[in-house]
Protein backbone atom coordinates (compact mmCIF):
# COMPACT_ATOMS: atom_id res chain seq x y z
CA UNK A 1 0.00 0.00 0.00
CA UNK A 2 1.29 3.62 -1.49
CA UNK A 3 0.56 6.61 0.24
CA UNK A 4 -1.06 9.03 -2.19
CA UNK A 5 2.59 10.50 -3.00
CA UNK A 6 3.20 6.80 -4.12
CA UNK A 7 5.48 6.61 -1.35
CA UNK A 8 5.48 3.66 0.52
CA UNK A 9 4.15 4.09 4.13
CA UNK A 10 6.64 1.42 5.31
CA UNK A 11 9.57 -0.16 3.34
CA UNK A 12 9.35 -4.11 5.25
CA UNK A 13 6.63 -5.10 4.80
CA UNK A 14 5.28 -2.34 2.30
CA UNK A 15 2.08 -1.92 4.77
CA UNK A 16 0.60 -4.92 3.80
CA UNK A 17 -2.92 -5.34 3.45
CA UNK A 18 -4.91 -7.99 3.35
CA UNK A 19 -6.48 -8.83 0.47
CA UNK A 20 -9.87 -8.86 1.74
CA UNK A 21 -9.30 -5.50 3.44
CA UNK A 22 -7.78 -4.23 -0.44
CA UNK A 23 -10.86 -4.94 -2.16
CA UNK A 24 -12.81 -3.66 0.52
CA UNK A 25 -10.42 -0.35 0.01
CA UNK A 26 -10.70 -0.92 -3.82
CA UNK A 27 -14.86 -0.68 -3.48
CA UNK A 28 -15.10 2.51 -1.33
CA UNK A 29 -13.21 4.50 -3.34
CA UNK A 30 -10.44 5.40 -0.98
CA UNK A 31 -7.64 3.86 -2.78
CA UNK A 32 -6.25 3.45 -6.73
CA UNK A 33 -5.16 -0.09 -8.01
CA UNK A 34 -1.43 0.46 -9.46
CA UNK A 35 -0.76 -3.26 -9.90
CA UNK A 36 -2.79 -6.82 -9.45
CA UNK A 37 -1.71 -10.29 -9.22
CA UNK A 38 -2.44 -12.79 -11.69
CA UNK A 39 -5.03 -14.77 -9.14
CA UNK A 40 -8.83 -13.31 -9.33
CA UNK A 41 -11.50 -13.38 -6.61
CA UNK A 42 -15.26 -13.88 -7.66
CA UNK A 43 -18.78 -13.56 -6.72
CA UNK A 44 -21.81 -14.66 -8.70
CA UNK A 45 -21.99 -11.87 -10.70
CA UNK A 46 -18.30 -10.09 -9.99
CA UNK A 47 -14.54 -10.95 -10.87
CA UNK A 48 -11.20 -9.18 -10.56
CA UNK A 49 -8.02 -9.53 -10.42
CA UNK A 50 -6.19 -8.95 -6.99
CA UNK A 51 -4.56 -5.49 -6.04
CA UNK A 52 -0.96 -6.22 -5.28
CA UNK A 53 0.08 -2.73 -5.38
CA UNK A 54 -2.72 0.10 -3.88
CA UNK A 55 -2.18 4.07 -3.81
CA UNK A 56 -4.41 6.19 -0.88
CA UNK A 57 -6.21 8.82 -2.57
CA UNK A 58 -5.39 10.34 0.37
CA UNK A 59 -2.19 11.36 1.61
CA UNK A 60 -1.55 10.15 4.98
CA UNK A 61 1.28 11.96 6.96
CA UNK A 62 4.60 9.92 7.79
CA UNK A 63 5.00 8.60 11.36
CA UNK A 64 7.51 10.88 13.19
CA UNK A 65 8.99 7.45 15.08
CA UNK A 66 8.49 4.15 14.03
CA UNK A 67 6.06 1.58 16.01
CA UNK A 68 7.66 -1.11 18.50
CA UNK A 69 7.23 -4.21 16.32
CA UNK A 70 8.77 -7.73 16.40
CA UNK A 71 9.47 -7.09 12.67
CA UNK A 72 10.76 -3.76 12.72
CA UNK A 73 13.56 -4.72 15.66
CA UNK A 74 14.27 -7.53 12.80
CA UNK A 75 14.43 -4.84 10.07
CA UNK A 76 16.36 -2.55 12.28
CA UNK A 77 18.89 -5.66 13.05
CA UNK A 78 19.03 -6.20 8.91
CA UNK A 79 17.63 -10.11 10.33
CA UNK A 80 20.85 -10.80 11.79
CA UNK A 81 21.23 -12.44 14.85
CA UNK A 82 23.14 -9.87 17.33
CA UNK A 83 24.75 -12.31 19.03
CA UNK A 84 26.17 -15.11 16.61
CA UNK A 85 26.03 -12.40 13.19
CA UNK A 86 24.05 -14.70 11.13
CA UNK A 87 21.83 -13.56 8.60
CA UNK A 88 18.62 -15.26 8.88
CA UNK A 89 15.11 -15.62 7.22
CA UNK A 90 12.35 -14.35 9.24
CA UNK A 91 10.50 -17.76 10.53
CA UNK A 92 14.33 -18.53 12.03
CA UNK A 93 14.58 -15.42 14.50
CA UNK A 94 13.25 -14.46 17.53
CA UNK A 95 13.58 -11.82 19.79
CA UNK A 96 15.34 -11.43 23.14
CA UNK A 97 15.96 -9.28 25.76
CA UNK A 98 19.65 -8.66 26.53
CA UNK A 99 18.62 -7.79 30.21
CA UNK A 100 16.05 -10.51 30.87
CA UNK A 101 12.16 -9.63 31.69
CA UNK A 102 12.77 -11.45 34.94
CA UNK A 103 15.78 -9.75 35.69
CA UNK A 104 13.71 -6.05 35.70
CA UNK A 105 14.36 -5.89 31.56
CA UNK A 106 11.82 -4.11 29.94
CA UNK A 107 10.27 -4.70 26.02
CA UNK A 108 11.73 -1.74 24.57
CA UNK A 109 13.73 -0.88 21.83
CA UNK A 110 17.49 -0.43 24.19
CA UNK A 111 16.64 -4.02 25.34
CA UNK A 112 15.13 -6.02 22.56
CA UNK A 113 17.36 -7.24 19.98
CA UNK A 114 17.11 -10.13 16.97
CA UNK A 115 18.42 -13.66 18.05
CA UNK A 116 18.54 -17.03 16.30
CA UNK A 117 16.99 -19.48 17.91
CA UNK A 118 19.92 -21.32 19.05
CA UNK A 119 21.47 -18.25 20.58
CA UNK A 120 18.61 -17.07 22.55
CA UNK A 121 18.50 -20.58 24.11
CA UNK A 122 22.37 -20.22 25.12
CA UNK A 123 21.52 -17.08 26.62
CA UNK A 124 18.51 -17.92 28.06
CA UNK A 125 17.75 -16.08 31.06
CA UNK A 126 21.03 -14.43 32.18
CA UNK A 127 22.66 -11.48 31.47
CA UNK A 128 25.35 -10.90 28.87
CA UNK A 129 28.40 -11.26 31.04
CA UNK A 130 27.34 -14.34 32.72
CA UNK A 131 26.46 -15.85 29.35
CA UNK A 132 29.63 -15.01 27.76
CA UNK A 133 28.05 -13.86 24.59
CA UNK A 134 28.64 -10.36 22.86
CA UNK A 135 26.19 -8.10 20.92
CA UNK A 136 27.01 -6.96 17.42
CA UNK A 137 26.12 -3.74 18.25
CA UNK A 138 23.74 -2.44 21.00
CA UNK A 139 20.26 -2.08 20.55
CA UNK A 140 19.16 1.86 19.91
CA UNK A 141 15.51 3.11 18.88
CA UNK A 142 16.01 3.44 14.49
CA UNK A 143 14.61 6.53 12.81
CA UNK A 144 12.29 5.83 10.28
CA UNK A 145 14.64 6.68 7.68
CA UNK A 146 16.85 4.05 9.41
CA UNK A 147 14.23 1.18 8.76
CA UNK A 148 13.36 2.63 4.79
CA UNK A 149 17.17 1.80 4.38
CA UNK A 150 17.50 -1.13 5.37
CA UNK A 151 14.06 -1.93 4.09
CA UNK A 152 15.38 -0.81 0.24
CA UNK A 153 18.50 -3.53 1.23
CA UNK A 154 16.50 -6.82 0.78
CA UNK A 155 17.08 -9.06 -2.16
CA UNK A 156 14.04 -9.16 -4.64
CA UNK A 157 13.24 -12.47 -3.65
CA UNK A 158 11.62 -11.34 -0.41
CA UNK A 159 9.35 -9.40 -2.30
CA UNK A 160 6.65 -9.56 -4.87
CA UNK A 161 7.75 -8.58 -8.19
CA UNK A 162 5.03 -5.77 -9.06
CA UNK A 163 6.19 -4.13 -5.62
CA UNK A 164 10.07 -3.34 -6.84
CA UNK A 165 9.34 -0.31 -8.58
CA UNK A 166 8.11 1.29 -5.56
CA UNK A 167 10.91 0.54 -3.32
CA UNK A 168 13.36 2.22 -5.10
CA UNK A 169 11.73 5.40 -6.93
CA UNK A 170 13.78 8.14 -4.38
CA UNK A 171 17.00 5.97 -4.56
CA UNK A 172 20.04 7.81 -6.16
CA UNK A 173 20.71 6.77 -9.21
CA UNK A 174 24.38 5.72 -9.95
CA UNK A 175 25.55 8.68 -12.38
CA UNK A 176 28.26 6.02 -14.27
Amino acid sequence: MLNADFRPLSYFPLSIWSWQDAVKAVFLDRVSVISEYDRKIHSPSFEMRLPSVIALKEYVPAARRPAFTRFNVFLRDRFNCQYCGGDFATHELTFDHVVPKSRGGRTVWSNVVTACSPCNLRKGNRLLRESGMLLQRAPVEPTTAELQDNGRAFPPGYLHESWRDFLYWDSELDQT
